[in-house]
């Protein structure tokens, strides 16, 4: 009984992960799924199980989107660290640290930058704070493991499509050969009464 609840558990579990995309469900035997209430034609369930391909293609499409984005914003957020990290190891020091800033594409400008303990976050939508070094960093920190948990998230739900895929693609070929065979046998016997 320990291990029906556990499996049931990790069915929910698996569920969870996965909530936004509907599971697509394997036809198993055709016969049968084609006398199913609203499957009146094999066009018909054709149109439909095509629909469903192309909702797939659209998610799978935001999703691709959203793994480009998060993989640009996690080296640019090792690197502030890496900055801030150097900039904490500064800010003991009466040296002016040099280093050079983006003016434009491809112009850079020299700077002395006087050690500090307040450095300003662009956090996007024309929002920049000041924050303490410490704070900075957490921050940032914080950033980076929601953004790798992200990522790793959406490979989880590209590899689920994936499945999705396949198994629609499965459905309408199963589907295609059963109407196939449908109509030649047809075609038989409405030869077979002709003669």
């Amino acid at each position: 009984m320990a291990t029906t609840t556990e499996s049931s558990d990790a069915g929910v579990a698996t569920k969870k992960k996965h909530l936004g995309i509907p599971e697509a469900v394997f036809v198993e035997d055709v016969d049968s799924f084609m006398k199913q209430p609203g499957n009146d034609s094999a066009d018909a369930v054709l149109r439909r199980l095509d629909e469903q391909y192309q909702k797939y293609k659209y998610m799978e499409l935001n999703l691709a989107q959203k793994k480009l984005r998060l993989k640009s914003q996690v080296p640019q957020i090792k690197q502030t660290l890496e900055i801030l990290r150097h900039m904490q190891k500064k800010k003991d020091t009466t040296d002016p640290m040099e280093t050079r800033f983006l003016l434009a594409d491809n112009v850079h400008c020299k700077a002395l930058v006087p050690p500090t303990d307040k450095v300003c976050l662009w956090l996007g939508a024309n929002v920049m704070l000041e924050y303490d070094i410490d704070e900075a960093q957490s921050l940032l920190e914080k950033n980076l493991a929601t953004a790798s948990r992200n990522l790793d998230s959406l490979e989880e739900d590209l590899n689920f499509l994936r499945d999705q895929f396949t198994t629609t693609e499965v459905n309408m070929a199963r589907v295609y050969n059963w109407d196939v065979k449908r109509r030649s046998k047809d075609n038989l016997s409405k030869l077979a009464e002709k003669s």
